[in-house]
Order: C-alpha cells, then sequence, then structure tokens
C-alpha cells in the first residue's frame, strides 16, 4: 500500500475500534444494571426500550438536558479539562491492545492491533495513571471539601494499588521475556496460558483492577455515605457523564489488558481471535460486576493495609518464586 493508503487504513481501524468500544461501553450499563437487578433479587431496568435496552439512550439524554454549572469557588480552566483527561487515556490505551494477529483481507495485509510497542506494558500502565490524575485534578479544581477528600483519597488508593498491579505483572514479563503486549500474546497462543502458571499473579491483579477503576468494595473516594459523591461531587450533565464514559471504559480496557495478560489474548480454537477476546473481556466483566453485588465497601484503613501489607508482600513473594524456577529451568 501506498503511505497514503496505510494512513487511511489505520484511521479505519482506529475508527471501527473506538465505535465498538463505546458501544460496549452503553450496553455494559444496562447488562451489570440487569445483573444486579438479578443478583439482588429485583427486576433492573426494563421500562426503556424492549427488554429495557434503550435505558442508555435514556441516561445520556437525560444527562445532556440537566444543567451545566460551575462552582463559584472552582478552577473554571482546570474544572473543564479534569473530565477529559481519564476519556483520552482510555482511548488512546486501546491502541495497546491486540485484538488479534496480522491478516490479509482483499489484498490488505491488516494488523488487528493500533501499535506494538516493545514496551506497550509500562506505556499501558502510564496512560492508567494519566486518567487516575483527571480524577485527582477535578476532586481539587471543584473548590469543595468533600471533593478534595475524595480526590485524596483516590489518589492514596490508586498509587498503592498500581505498585501491586505492576508487581503482579512482572512474572509475566519475566516468563515471556518481553514487555509488548503482542509478544505476550503470541507467546500464549497454541500454548499454555500464564493464567496457569501464574495464578496467583492473576488474582493480584484482578484485586488491583478493581481497585483502580474505583469499584466496590474499593470506591473509596465516591463513598456517598461520607463524601456525598467524592471527586465528582461539582460535576453535572456532559461533564458527570464524561466521568461515568472513562469509568466503564477502563473498566473494559483493563479486561482486555488481563486477558491478553493472562488468558492468551485473541487465542482460541475455530472462532476469530477478536471474538475470543472479546468473550475474554466480558467473562473478567462477569467478575468485576458480581464482586461489586457481593462484597460490602472496606474501611478506608483496611483499605489501604490490604494494598500495602498484604497485596504487595505476595506480588513480590510470586516474582521471587518465579525467578527461582526460571533459574533453576524448570520453565522449559
Amino acid at each position: 500500500m501506498t503511505p497514503q493508503e496505510t494512513v487511511v487504513a489505520m484511521v479505519i481501524q482506529g475508527l471501527i475500534v473506538v465505535g465498538v468500544v463505546f458501544s460496549a461501553f452503553a450496553g455494559l450499563t444496562v447488562a451489570e444494571r440487569k445483573l444486579l437487578g438479578r443478583f439482588q433479587a429485583r427486576r433492573g431496568p426494563n421500562r426503556a426500550g424492549p427488554f429495557g435496552l434503550l435505558q442508555p439512550l435514556a441516561d445520556i439524554g437525560k444527562l445532556t438536558f440537566k444543567e451545566d454549572f460551575i462552582p463559584a469557588g472552582a478552577n473554571r480552566w482546570l474544572f473543564r479539562l479534569a473530565p477529559m483527561i481519564p476519556v483520552i487515556a482510555a482511548v488512546a490505551a486501546l491502541s495497546l491492545i491486540p485484538f488479534g494477529g496480522v491478516h490479509e483481507w482483499f489484498g490488505t495485509t491488516v494488523t488487528l492491533y493500533g501499535t506494538d510497542l516493545s514496551v506497550g506494558v509500562l506505556v499501558f500502565l502510564a496512560l492508567s495513571s494519566l486518567g487516575a490524575y483527571g480524577l485527582i485534578l477535578g476532586g481539587w479544581a471543584s473548590g469543595n471539601k468533600y471533593s478534595l477528600l475524595g480526590a485524596a483519597r483516590n489518589a492514596a488508593q490508586l498509587v498503592s494499588y498500581e505498585v501491586a498491579m505492576g508487581l503482579s505483572i512482572v512474572g509475566v514479563v519475566m516468563i515471556s521475556q518481553s514487555l509488548s503486549l503482542v509478544d505476550i500474546a503470541n507467546d500464549q497462543a497454541g500454548g499454555i496460558w500464564y493464567i496457569l502458571v501464574q495464578p496467583i499473579a492473576f488474582v493480584v491483579f484482578m484485586i488491583a483492577a478493581i481497585a483502580e477503576t474505583n469499584r466496590i468494595p474499593f470506591d473509596l473516594g465516591e463513598a456517598e455515605s461520607e463524601l456525598i459523591a467524592g471527586y465528582n461531587l461539582e460535576y453535572g450533565s456532559v461533564k458527570f457523564a464524561m466521568f461515568m464514559t472513562a469509568e466503564y471504559l477502563s473498566l473494559i480496557i483493563i479486561s482486555a489488558f488481563g486477558a491478553t495478560l493472562f488468558l492468551g489474548g485473541p487465542d482460541g480454537p475455530w472462532l476469530p481471535g477478536f471474538i475470543w477476546l472479546g468473550l475474554k473481556i466480558s467473562v473478567l466483566l462477569f467478575i468485576f460486576i458480581w464482586v461489586r453485588a457481593t462484597l460490602p465497601r472496606f474501611r478506608y484503613d483496611r483499605l489501604m493495609k490490604f494494598g500495602w501489607k498484604v497485596l504487595i508482600p505476595i506480588s513480590t513473594l510470586n516474582i521471587l518464586v518465579t525467578a527461582i524456577v526460571l533459574g533453576l529451568g524448570f520453565a522449559n
């Protein structure tokens, strides 16, 4: 292909991926509310459209026509900027997820991933951290003490559990000998998925992922019983919708990240790779929703102790055992 055709193909591919993920975000909001209803012996949304499937459109319409205001004591520029940061970071992280391999379609070579970086794992973690800045900045820029407390909680929580998440990934990197998500997925293709050789790392990763996405039982930055609503207290209309969009997009993308690291990514028999990856993401999303419906919110001091005194030591021990096994050549 000519350079112009390559750019056009990349743009079309990117638009398709973003469109599918945003559609999945809308479907996830309905699926979560339906599943929570079943878990809690109630119906869930069932008024907007058949079986409540048009509920996302109703929510978008409602939020769009709500009053959009900026508090008098807020930093106006940063208040507007904060909701955009986590959405941009989440969309940027999509380019690192391998939805499949290299294919020849209609005489054109198509790669089912945006980019293959040699340090893709580190870039993904960096983008995850960048998204957290939007939550922290939103709480500070609001000029509200409850929002600020929620932002401070988020900052401490995200720093703590990012350490545990990073350590849980080290074992996978040691086995694959690569920081590229494409290489990690290819290393598992047709072989053993890393969840079988790194089960402890997978459990730690999932717990840290729940905390990183501010989900119950780790949603201490949004604890309405203590902080009214936390970092997003002063936000309404489209800005509030952007925060919610970022939360669900992060949930989908971190599930895709976990599926790539531990579940073989697009690896699977018979069906196309992107379908296998979608099924694996759906399983992880179901676990997130199941945990939300089952566990109560942690107390904040217990949240921090659990991160620093339980998850980090376990992750460090897992790295030590993995290094010993690899050093003795058992992995071969």
